[in-house]
């Protein structure tokens, strides 16, 4: 029988008359598969490392053919992770809750629960990436078998240990093969990221060069913050809006991704707290509290934590010519509003006087159409004997305000002669 010489390593030239055809085909895979990585901003990569940082499952959704199971096996390779794939729609229950084996006296000694290989070769390598694939596809008797090992991390008798991560990949029902929807209990066990394709990034990848996947650098002088911002975000939602602490959707599709529960923002809470500590950015944190509480309740909690960090409107009042504003307009907007309402709640000359030099502010600093209505509001509460300041005279090109605050003053002057 012929032999053949050994492939040449990447770059050197093949001898034809050493090697056969399939060598040749070996070499030319091999360097189709030699690809590299590169940093480079991704949103729904960086939620992922974080929630796998942050020791949650993930479940990704996306059509076929998306890249799901290919970010896995990168994210695996990047991080040192020995990866587990488990097709889950292929397995019956007990492959999930361990498989009763009979020992010599059980009366006596009960009947064990034996896992599966995999799980033994992950608790013997201690760390691992366990990739549940086409969870969408598994039954649900099958899903609630999974349900201990998502969240307990149990496989019959054995406990996956510490340095295992889960993360999951499903397609929507309408283009999984013989599809389910999630089990309410078992959705509300993950994160649930929609994972969609860049195009640049897709183009780049097939160039030779992918994102590379990196674990979040997370700033230990900012833990202890990180905590408190993560407990009072969530604990001040919640505490406003306690209908929002438990709800379960209606609707069956719904049922099957993210809504909340005091399981879900527990998780959420802690994605905060490591996003915070990562310096992450509002993309990420969205995708990542959407992703667990569901768009609603999330995009509340994002618009609430947005306004934790506003300048008090006391402060501003006392110092209008040193403030410093949002710049994000919604921002501004509500700090502005603010201003007016601490005017409206302890009406005085001074304060009033000071409300105007701050829009004056807002005008010379950001969008000129954002102080239309505080101010509109603002020139409703004049008393009589307070003069019009000259500051609003600064503001009468851009929204009129000097003849607003005169319109305004008539209209207060007329109802409170109506009212006697």
């Amino acid at each position: 029988m012929p032999t053949t010489a050994p492939l040449p390593t990447a770059g050197m030239p093949l001898d034809p008359d050493r090697t056969s055809r399939l060598d040749v085909a070996g070499a030319l895979l091999g360097l189709l598969r030699d690809t590299t990585t590169e940093p480079r901003p991704d949103p729904q990569l960086e939620a992922l490392t974080l929630a796998v940082a942050a020791d949650l499952p993930v479940l990704l959704w996306g059509e076929p053919g998306i890249g799901k199971s290919a970010a896995l096996t990168q994210l695996a390779a990047a991080l040192d992770l020995p990866l587990t794939t488990v097709i889950a729609s292929v397995h019956e229950p007990s492959d999930f809750s361990g498989l009763p084996v009979v020992g010599d006296d059980p009366a006596e000694q009960g009947v064990p629960m034996a896992p599966p290989d995999w799980a033994v070769r992950l608790v013997r390598a201690g760390r691992g990436l366990l990739f549940l694939d086409e969870l969408s596809t598994a039954p649900p008797a099958v899903q609630a078998a999974l349900l201990r090992l998502v969240l307990e991390r149990r496989i019959g008798a054995l406990r996956l240990p510490p340095g295992v991560r889960i993360v999951a990949a499903a397609n929507p029902r309408s283009s999984a093969a013989d599809g389910w929807e999630l089990s309410p209990p078992l959705a509300n066990r993950f994160v649930h990221l929609k994972w969609t394709h860049d195009h640049e990034v897709v183009v780049r990848g097939l160039g030779g060069t992918w994102p590379r996947a990196t674990l979040p650098t997370l700033d230990p002088r900012r833990l202890p913050e990180a905590v408190a911002f993560a407990r009072r975000a969530v604990c001040g939602l919640l505490a406003a809006r306690p209908a929002l602490v438990h709800q379960l959707p209606a609707n069956e599709t719904r049922r099957g991704g993210a809504w909340p529960s005091p399981r879900s923002w527990e998780m959420t809470l802690r994605l905060i707290a490591f996003a915070t500590a990562a310096g992450s950015s509002r993309d990420v944190l969205s995708l990542l509290v959407r992703g667990t509480v569901g768009d609603g309740p999330g995009l509340e909690l994002l618009a609430s934590t947005d306004r934790m960090d506003l300048p008090d409107p006391e402060d501003l009042l006392a110092d209008p010519a040193g403030a410093v504003l949002p710049e994000r307009g919604d921002l501004r907007q509500a700090v502005l509003d603010g201003v007016v309402q601490a005017v409206r709640a302890r009406p005085d000359k001074s304060r009033w006087d000071a409300a105007w030099a701050l829009l004056v502010r807002a005008v010379e600093t950001g969008a000129p159409d954002l102080v239309v209505v505080p101010a509109t509001t603002l020139a409703t509460l004049r008393r009589q004997d307070w003069d019009v300041p000259a500051s609003i005279e600064r503001l009468a090109g851009t929204v009129a305000l000097s003849r607003r605050a005169d319109r305004a003053a008539a209209r207060v002057a007329a109802a409170a002669k109506a009212g006697r």
